[in-house]
């Protein structure tokens, strides 16, 4: 508890011992009406003197319709009319109430300042003479060499300068497996350096690194409103003011129409204070936005960011989803699939040539056949190196003519081959003019892309990918993920023209989502009524386009960011009939009298107290 809430607790446990001990006081010694009143006036005033203050202020400044003019009403007037202890009461339960949601708001406040943990508070900077002197991430320059000891937040986005270590990422990621790090390695702000010494290069200002744009996201978030909450912020505007001329007019109109004295005003009037408290808006303009707060904190510990409640009210009300293919179904890496040698040569000779006569090239299908070969690659074997563009290579390997590329390359030396089939890129090799076999190179897809679009399947969501890549790489991907619908050969111009298309398409009153790497998708990800950004673990571009942002290349946070969003509005809607349908039944049965005041207590704190409990759920997330 805060400082704030431990003195509103005192008072509250102080307030009701004065109360209790006036209510067995005036019980048992029969006492004058005004010496009643000052025993009750105590407690009343220890625990009300707040409200009662901010009720005149908001009458000074204009703003009068607020639950602290209601409760001031209500609870003055209950003294009023001699009934001491219910005055009291209210006033004390009321309190009560406000302490209760004062910690919930609290809480859920703090399962987002968890990831303000993530702000670095110092930085080792290096200087010439290699000493290290600590200083504000802000001073330091980019191109600055920094120094990160084990157990240090990594304070700004750099490339490693020189060590060796693993980082824990999980105040980002959501994640706990560490991610190892070496000599070239790109680091971003926010990790923590588990084990070894890192000298880093800045590559970026503290303004425009990854923890700084996280941080700027997160506590932005609570300024773009869902539509449920800005719908409860005017309905309060109009609703408090309305119900309280029901009130006046209920005190006034039945006494002046039925006639008779002092006991017909005072049984209207106490039933017009009744019908205020009762009208008191409190359980939804609190629970609302502590729902959406809870659901965007829920969602950040995942590793999933949301950029306000407006998108993870849409994101509820998604029922397509449309997927970039490379860098978010795939990772992006190129690795060798299949082997394929022709008579005569072992799979391993194959892929050895092939990685001796790439060795020289920076392409990255060179990269994954040198990647792939377990032989040592000695590059004195090679001589004679010719890339030929739009075909291949052409090199000497131990003093034998080898040729690596595509089906053009053989055409070029006029060599028979196998043509392959698969989903990738084939890399056909001749050695001496003969042909030596085939090895298919593909995107390998992310370990949990199958697992992730069949539970948007459960959840009834239409799959679809736009994709740059060839047709037949791009359906044999869709047919193994059990993808709805595939549109492959798409420019960046083709995918926002397809979107056009599936946007016209929806199903009314539903939303389509776009998930892509944040990088080459900007433009279809802001088009899309939510964009959802890939792999954007250190990406400008991905949390400045999209929406909703993955912390990690996990596919599988799709699922369950909308999990928490249909948590979220379900519990919102929930607190919305919950709080409307007994203050509805309750308003009608004090205005004819039927509820007293404790029923009003329980139908404004009582029911606060139950849309509060309904809507911390949330901070408990949902399961992975």
């Amino acid at each position: 508890m805060t400082k704030k809430q431990k003195k509103t607790m005192y008072r509250i446990l102080v307030a009701a011992v004065l109360t209790l001990a006036a209510a067995l006081l005036t019980h048992f010694v029969a006492l004058p009406p005004l010496a009643q009143l000052g025993c009750f006036l105590v407690p009343y005033l220890v625990i009300g003197h707040d409200v009662l203050r901010k009720a005149v202020l908001g009458v000074v400044h204009g703003e009068v319709f607020d639950e602290n003019f209601l409760m001031a009403v209500a609870t003055v007037g209950a003294m009023v009319l001699g009934e001491y202890a219910e005055g009291v009461a209210v006033m004390l339960f009321y309190q009560v109430g406000e302490l209760f949601q004062s910690y919930a708001v609290g809480k859920s406040r703090r399962s987002i300042s968890d990831l303000m943990d993530i702000r670095p508070d110092f930085a080792n900077l290096e200087n010439a003479d290699g000493s290290l002197r600590q200083v504000d991430p802000e001073e330091v320059a980019v191109g600055q060499v920094i120094v990160v000891r084990p157990g240090e937040r990594v304070p700004l986005d750099g490339t490693v300068l020189a060590g060796r270590s693993t980082l824990n990422t999980s105040a980002l990621t959501g994640e706990s497996k560490p991610r190892s790090v070496a000599a070239g390695s790109e680091v971003i702000s926010g990790c923590i350096n588990n084990d070894g010494l890192l000298k880093v290069t800045v590559s970026k200002g503290y303004g425009e690194s990854t923890v700084a744009k996280i941080l700027d996201l997160v506590e932005n978030s609570s300024l773009k409103k869902a539509k449920a909450e800005n719908f409860i912020t005017k309905f309060a505007r109009y609703y408090t003011p309305a119900v309280c001329v029901g009130a006046l007019a209920l005190a006034v109109l039945p006494p002046l129409v039925l006639g008779g004295g002092w006991p017909v005003w005072s049984t209207w009037v106490a039933r017009a204070l009744t019908f205020l408290v009762i009208s008191c808006p409190c359980a939804l303009v609190i629970s609302i936005p502590l729902s959406f707060f809870g659901g965007i904190g829920g969602a950040s510990r995942s590793g999933i960011l949301v950029k306000g409640g407006n998108y993870l009210e849409a994101l509820a009300e998604t029922k397509t989803i449309v997927f970039d293919k490379t860098g978010t179904l795939t990772k992006g890496v190129f690795a060798v699939s299949e082997l394929t040698p022709a008579p005569g040569f072992a799979e391993g000779e194959l892929l050895e040539i092939a990685a001796l006569a790439e060795s020289y090239s920076s392409h990255p299908i060179s990269k994954s056949l040198r990647d792939a070969c377990t032989a040592p690659l000695d590059a004195k074997r090679v001589a004679g190196v010719q890339e030929i563009a739009g075909h291949g290579v052409e090199a000497q390997v131990d003093g034998r003519a080898v040729a690596v590329g595509n089906a053009r390359m053989m055409a070029r030396h006029n060599i028979t081959f196998t043509p392959a089939n698969g989903a990738g890129t084939v890399v056909y090799l001749a050695v001496d003019g003969k042909f030596a076999g085939s090895i298919l190179i593909a995107d390998q897809l992310k370990p949990t892309a199958k697992s992730a679009m069949a539970a948007l399947k459960e959840q009834g969501i239409r799959t679809v990918m736009l994709t740059g890549d060839a047709a037949p790489v791009a359906e044999a991907v869709a047919a193994t993920l059990g993808i709805d619908e595939v549109h492959a050969e798409l420019l960046p111009a083709d995918k926002v023209s397809w979107l056009e298309r599936l946007l016209a398409q929806k199903p009314p009153k539903t939303n389509l989502a776009f998930t892509g790497d944040g990088i080459n998708d900007a433009p279809v990800l802001t088009r899309a009524d939510i964009g959802i950004a890939m792999g954007a673990l250190g990406s400008d571009a991905a949390i400045e386009a999209a929406d909703v942002v993955l912390m990690d290349d996990d596919p599988a946070k799709i699922g369950l960011a909308m999990r928490i969003a249909r948590k979220c509005m379900g519990i919102v809607y929930q607190n919305i009939v919950l709080a409307l349908g007994i203050k509805a039944v309750c308003l009608v049965l004090g205005a004819l009298g039927i509820a007293n005041m404790w029923w009003a207590v329980f139908a404004d704190v009582g029911v606060m107290i139950l849309a509060v409990l309904n809507a911390t759920r949330m901070l408990g997330g949902v399961k992975k």
